[in-house]
């Protein structure tokens, strides 16, 4: 299982987890919240109703008081109301009052008058002046039929002469706990939903971060010159890349000394032998003939010394990064002509043939090292092309690549070679048998991926086909 996933999953077993805490929690302080708050409203109304019905108590005319007349008619009356989307039709409100001994005297729902009451702890505590309330089931089989009493005391003067409860069924309350209960549920939802994309989205730009830093490395793996990634938000993957970066520079650095120094060693052991011997032999007496013939062998060596070691320095600086580049927009078809001219006296009798697109070929890149590239693949084509031979350059663009394949018809390439043609100091013999130095086409294919393209030589009857390909320059 992948690293983020596995962070995802991890999160969303917690915010679920947490989630469902908070329902809980809050689900349980929903009912006991909205109840305290109907006792509040029930404790007012009771102390109202008590100091308005107090006259008509204290008088002993409390059938015919306007509390009594009123309750008749709230209890015919009918409601039609919407309170927060829930109907009301009629009032839910119960009142009774007793006298100080707690024996009902009145009874808006016409149950309990005569009844009594004095054991119900909302009137044996408020007849000793302490706050009375009850909640009691109506239903003893229907957990959800409680009924709340809230009294108040009929005083008159400082002694307690009655006891007005109101009373209310805790059913009444269920619909508005019911959608409180589903509001809560639904954004909790939301907010669980838009924390699980957040996470998702966190996951995705870690595991982007991540496998970034595994291409990085897969590709420092493969030996590829590829950048340092970057992370602008995130300082921690940031300061890893540019660990890896330090690493494999100081790795790449070591081993591309030691591979160079071998390489280098092989290779200059053939003329620098060569050069000792002719040295040697020059110290002896010689006819003039003789000594001209070893100085030029002298000279020759001398020579290819001189172009391994620039062609080495150069294709170092490009390996490593360090190569000098000013890139601009160039015409390569443009370039191209200019190779052609600068290698015209070296054709003789071969033949030039070329197909160009209408218009320039733009791309980004540097005219020097380009140049350099091109004048190394037509060097080939030549050297290797029969004396009358044909090579054909065909210039086109597909896409957003331009692409040049330069064709001649001279002699296959080996299949043992063709695997080799790109490693440093692998040459094949051109006509009369000289050798180049053979760090060439490691140097064109080198410049070519600087400039975000590469190169590739197949044979092609008659002859063999190089192929190029270069990013055309944006708009």
């Amino acid at each position: 299982m992948r690293f983020s996933l596995r962070i995802f999953l991890g999160y969303f077993l917690l915010l679920g987890a947490v989630a469902a805490y908070v329902i809980g929690v809050v689900r349980d302080e929903i009912k006991p919240a909205m109840r305290r708050s109907a006792e509040e409203v029930l404790l007012d109304t009771a102390n109202l109703l008590a100091e308005m019905v107090q006259p008509d108590m204290a008088a002993g005319r409390l059938d015919g008081s306007r509390l009594a007349v009123a309750m008749a008619r709230l209890a015919r009356q009918p409601l039609s109301a919407e309170v927060w989307g829930v109907p009301h039709r009629q009032s839910q409100l119960r009142i009774y009052i007793t006298d100080n001994h707690g024996v009902v005297l009145l009874d808006s729902a016409g149950l309990a008058t005569g009844k009594d009451y004095s054991q119900w702890r909302d009137v044996a505590l408020t007849l000793r002046g302490e706050y009375g309330a009850r909640t009691t089931l109506a239903d003893a089989a229907n957990p959800l039929s409680t009924v709340m009493y809230v009294a108040a005391p009929i005083r008159e003067g400082s002694r307690i002469i009655g006891v007005l409860t109101v009373s209310r069924p805790n059913l009444a309350m269920q619909p508005h706990i019911e959608r409180s209960e589903g509001k809560l549920a639904r954004l909790i939802g939301m907010v669980l939903l838009a924390a699980l994309l957040l996470g998702a989205l966190f996951s995705w730009w870690l595991s982007r971060g991540i496998t970034k830093l595994t291409r990085f490395a897969d590709a420092v793996s493969a030996g590829q010159l590829v950048p340092i990634p970057h992370f602008t938000a995130n300082r921690e993957l940031e300061t890893l890349a540019r660990a890896l970066g330090r690493m494999r520079s100081e790795l790449d650095g070591k081993a591309y000394v030691e591979q160079y120094v071998h390489d280098l060693t092989h290779e200059l052991k053939s003329p620098l032998a060569g050069i000792r011997a002719a040295a040697e032999i020059l110290h002896d007496e010689l006819a003039p003939e003789d000594r001209a013939r070893f100085l030029r062998h002298v000279e020759s060596e001398v020579g290819r010394l001189q172009q391994i070691i620039d062609y080495l320095l150069q294709l170092a600086s490009l390996e490593t990064g360090t190569a000098a580049k000013q890139f601009v927009r160039l015409d390569l078809a443009g370039l191209l002509r200019t190779q052609l001219a600068a290698l015209a006296p070296q054709l003789g009798s071969r033949r030039i043939e070329t197909i160009l697109p209408d218009g320039e070929c733009l791309l980004q890149g540097d005219a020097f090292l380009l140049g350099q590239a091109l004048r190394n693949v037509l060097q080939n084509a030549i050297d290797f092309s029969r004396m009358d031979g044909c090579i054909q350059l065909h210039l086109h663009r597909v896409d957003h690549l331009l692409t040049l394949r330069i064709a001649n018809d001279g002699e296959p390439i080996p299949d043992f070679a063709l695997p080799q043609l790109f490693q440093r100091f692998f040459s094949l013999p051109r006509a009369g048998g000289k050798k180049g130095c053979g760090l060439g086409l490691a140097l064109t294919r080198a410049i070519l991926q600087l400039h975000g393209g590469d190169i590739a030589i197949a044979n092609a009857p008659p002859g063999v086909c190089v192929a190029i390909r270069l990013p055309l320059a944006s708009r």
